[in-house]
């Protein structure tokens, strides 16, 4: 248990190292708007999470959580990019599970307090503001459709391997060992956005 709240909390320390758009992906011109939900300050207790309609209890709270804004103020939507640092093999099993496939719809649930702080510490411009879905402050959580969902699943060496050796992912899915997720200046690793470059919308098309 302490060597999973260990791995955790610097799984944690480095994903806020990460820019507003996960490192690597790029959208096409005029669009992307995104914001890192996940890891957020510390010192604040309202965070995006994901949930399925209806739910009031069963919240998905990944490591990390990027949110790209779509959509008009009537129809409005987001991609979802998510970060989740796998402790154990079953782990990984409880974690996939929640990102499969499914006939129900999942939810961005955004607080209040989170919209209405600012992005970054020397701007204050809101991020309500920065979604691009809102006409004015929000006085309620905005809660969203989610139309597309990928993960990056970090997992041990030993772990990663095997799973590597023996499975398939699904076309969402990617994987890569936890011990490069935890390096120092992960997000700036080649490899790593190369990975994460093949998450972005945009890399399922020839281009122009």
């Amino acid at each position: 248990m302490l060597a999973y709240t260990r791995m955790d909390g610097l799984v944690r320390e480095r994903l806020q190292q990460w820019p507003q758009r996960p490192p690597g992906i790029r959208e096409a011109l005029g669009k992307g708007r995104w914001l890192r939900g996940r890891p957020g300050d510390m010192s604040a207790s309202s965070h995006p999470f994901l949930k399925l309609p209806g739910s009031n209890r069963l919240r998905t709270l990944p490591d990390g959580l990027w949110l790209n804004f779509g959509g008009t103020v009537l129809e409005p939507f987001v991609d979802v990019f998510a970060v989740e640092a796998c402790s154990s093999f079953a782990n990984m099993l409880d974690k996939r599970s929640r990102f499969a496939p499914s006939t129900n719809s999942m939810l961005a649930f955004c607080p209040v307090p989170w919209l209405l702080a600012p992005v970054v510490e020397n701007d204050p411009t809101p991020r309500w503001k920065m979604t691009g879905v809102l006409r004015a402050q929000p006085a309620t959580p905005l809660v969203l459709p989610v139309r597309d969902v990928r993960v990056l699943y970090a997992l041990k060496s030993r772990q990663y391997k095997g799973f590597m050796e023996s499975q398939i992912p699904h076309p969402h899915e990617y994987f890569m060992p936890v011990e490069r997720l935890t390096a120092a200046n992960a997000a700036e690793d080649p490899s790593i956005r190369a990975l994460v470059a093949r998450a972005s919308t945009n890399a399922n098309f020839l281009g122009t």
